[in-house]
């Protein structure tokens, strides 16, 4: 939004248009940490002990001590393997009291971040020890010993293997399977076969015996499960199948995670199939048909949005900083008088809004004209806005309030602690939520099935892009990405993606890919163009992938590509992120005729737009910038309601590509990557800054991920 169409309209928005409810302000947070001491953190807690698996390791206390608000506290720095039942353990708190001064380890901790414990809390008594794990007595032909991965469950272990929980358990006597560490094998059991029976009596016997869990035999389909290191192509060329056939197969999976578990075609194995599994059996079939509806061909045409009925309570967490846009004063010290610094309070303009509120507030403007489109159409909606920032402790309270309790739908929060914390309580309730932004990372989704991020993480940007490569085999492709430890992983993710997509078409030993790590010129002076010239070729034509979204990083990488490109024959591609950088003269985006997957493509002269465009002017005396969150405000909520309104809740959400209304700026397109997890829009618009200086579509739609369905 342009600073000079800016309103005092925005003010009065927030709370006229809806019923708000706010939360944090004039340390109401502290209040609540004392008022609650004696109350777990039962959602934070919940999720810690569902999605990881604790790797016991001896714990040392920290001497560090230092002194935070005139509170002692100890500041331990966590080691590989800890986690935060360990280090409770060994300082003799709860895993409740360290999560309440440690809000983010309800995410799962890191090595090497710094853990702070109140120094009153702790147990002076020496910590317990870690009790020693009993070893059993191998017996291979009773047993099979599995050793267990990060993440895995006695639940997900007994789906894969197809025994009972209790069997799992009873195979290992004296020992707490939820505390082993990762590597460990437990006992699985193997499953016995039944002797055929004959006649009436035999009958009789065979039903009392699947009643006890004795099994007969069924083939099922082959899966391997993936290790580290492993890309679709080395599995395919593993198991001699094509490449297109095993993305057939596993047509959900485009990178595949340590753990997941890939259908290998035309492989079947003969398994033991007992009582447990019959019940199982169910399941199995659901998520099957699950798997089949969310890889479904989407409507060919545009659903109609006309007529509707139903009433919708929903529920907006966005960080508005209510408190921040509250203060109408800043203080001005610019001025010095006789040698002494004068400070001095100054009012803000009226149309003063804090900038790190603004891209929310649009956001919201956007799910008001939403609201008021559906409403035209015959809904009843109530909009309920909540100011919550990244302090998950204003979730939680949220939560506990049991205002969330009886909504429809949640939009937000904007925050990864904070979405999964209200993820995992409203999928409890039946609620979707939705992330209206993106995220560093999809890692969310896990074991979350109503939730679902409306724009595609990076993970997707980049398979998009490497499949693109396949219209340049042949070329000298070039990553550079920083030094920083994510984007190395993420340069060599999609080192391996190009390198599995060309390899459909050309020899893996003649593809030659390059990475090249991005240094300052303040470090390499005018080496620095140097060493990106010397990547290149004179002869072939030169792919560069700019793998980051650093601002420096993408600002000076693309100067010195710009600066080199008379010479060589070059096609950049770029992040998202490369869109929205400020501090760059897209002159030179223009010149190279760069190329962007983008979330958003806007037609302004469609007729959706113009209306939008007329219709937010009007009210808001202001139309939105290309790039504002006020077009995604508007497209979530308008698909989302009209979704549940047409084809009934249940239906919707459990297959979303029925869906297929016409929508501003982008085309949802909702899939899981595993059964039981969450929803993220695979949608991406493969943009060009073209010669004449316009921004052109190159590909309306990710024919990339389609094809491979």
């Amino acid at each position: 939004m342009n600073e000079d169409t800016k309103d005092t309209s925005h003010h009065g928005l927030i709370l006229a248009d809806a019923k708000y409810e706010f939360g944090n302000k004039n340390g109401e947070i502290m209040n609540i940490l004392t008022k609650y001491r004696s109350i777990p953190v039962l959602i934070a807690i919940l999720l810690i002990f569902s999605t990881e698996a604790i790797a016991q390791v001896r714990v040392e206390r920290s001497r560090d001590k230092v002194v935070i608000s005139g509170v002692n506290y100890y500041i331990h720095p966590v080691r590989k393997g800890e986690t935060v039942y360990s280090i409770a353990r060994a300082y003799g708190i709860t895993t409740q009291d360290l999560v309440r001064e440690n809000p983010s380890a309800a995410e799962g901790l890191k090595e090497g971040q710094s853990i702070r414990i109140p120094e009153r809390l702790v147990d002076t008594a020496p910590p317990a020890s870690i009790p020693e794990i009993p070893q059993l007595t191998r017996n291979e032909k009773l047993y099979i010993y599995h050793k267990l991965q990060a993440g895995e469950t006695v639940y997900r272990l007994s789906k894969l293997y197809n025994v009972s929980e209790n069997d799992i358990v009873g195979s290992n006597p004296g020992i707490d399977i939820s505390k082993l560490p990762v590597g460990h094998e437990i006992a699985i059991p193997r499953q016995r076969s039944l002797p055929p029976a004959q006649g009436t009596a035999g009958v009789q016997e065979r039903h009392r015996a699947e009643r006890s869990s004795v099994s007969t035999q069924e083939q099922r389909p082959f899966f391997h499960k993936v290790i580290r290191g492993e890309t679709l192509s080395s599995i395919a060329r593993r198991y001699r199948v094509t490449l297109r056939e095993l993305k057939r197969e596993n047509p959900y999976v485009r990178f595949p995670q340590v753990g997941d578990s890939l259908k290998i075609p035309g492989m079947k194995v003969t398994v033991p199939v007992a009582v447990e599994y019959f019940e199982a059996a169910i399941d199995t079939a659901a998520v099957e048909e699950i798997i089949y509806a969310d890889t479904i061909e989407r409507p060919s045409g545009i659903t109609p949005v006309t007529s509707l009925t139903g009433s919708y309570n929903v529920a907006v967490m966005l960080p508005f900083y209510l408190w921040e846009n509250s203060r109408r004063y800043e203080i001005d010290s610019s001025k010095v008088v006789a040698g002494k610094r004068v400070y001095r309070e100054i009012n803000r303009p009226d149309d003063w809004i804090y900038p790190r509120s603004l891209g929310f507030v649009e956001m919201y403007q956007g799910i008001l004209l939403a609201a008021d489109t559906l409403r035209s159409l015959g809904l009843n909606i109530n909009i309920h806005a909540f100011d919550v920032k990244s302090d998950t402790m204003e979730a939680v309270r949220l939560i506990r309030s049991g205002r969330l309790d009886n909504m429809d739908l949640i939009i937000g929060p904007v925050y990864s602690e904070n979405l999964a914390v209200v993820a995992s309580y409203a999928g409890k309730l039946g609620i979707p939520v939705v992330s209206p932004v993106q995220l560093e990372k999809n890692t969310v989704l896990r074991d979350n099935p109503l939730l679902f991020l409306s724009i595609s993480s990076l993970e997707v940007a980049q398979q998009n892009m490497a499949g693109k490569m396949q219209d340049y085999a042949g070329s000298n492709f070039i990553i550079i990405h920083s030094s920083a430890e994510e984007e190395v992983k993420g340069a060599e993710r999609i080192r391996n993606l190009i390198l599995d997509e060309i390899s459909q078409i050309a020899d893996p030993a003649e593809i030659r890919i390059r990475d090249i790590t991005f240094y300052s010129r303040s470090t390499f002076g005018g080496d620095s163009i140097n060493r990106l010239a010397n990547s290149l070729s004179d002869t072939n034509r030169n792919v560069i992938v700019i793998a980051s979204e650093d601002p420096p990083v993408m600002s000076e990488t693309i100067t010195n590509i710009h600066a080199l490109a008379r010479k060589y024959q070059l096609d950049v591609f770029a992040y998202p992120g490369m869109r929205y950088l400020d501090n760059l003269d897209h002159r030179i985006c223009f010149d190279l005729g760069l190329m962007i997957y983008s979330p958003y493509w806007i037609d302004y002269s469609h007729d959706d737009v113009i209306r939008f465009n007329k219709l937010f002017r009007e009210k808001f005396l202001t139309e939105p910038p290309e790039i504002s969150y006020a077009w995604q405000g508007y497209d979530v909520l308008y698909y989302f309601l009209s979704g549940m309104a047409i084809h009934g809740k249940e239906l919707f959400l459990s297959h979303p590509r029925i869906h297929n209304p016409d929508m501003l700026h982008t085309d949802f397109d909702f899939r899981r990557r595993n059964p039981g997890d969450g929803f993220e829009t695979q949608k991406l618009f493969l943009v060009r800054y073209s010669k004449n200086y316009e921004l052109e579509l190159v590909e309306s739609y990710n024919q990339h991920i389609t094809d491979a369905d």
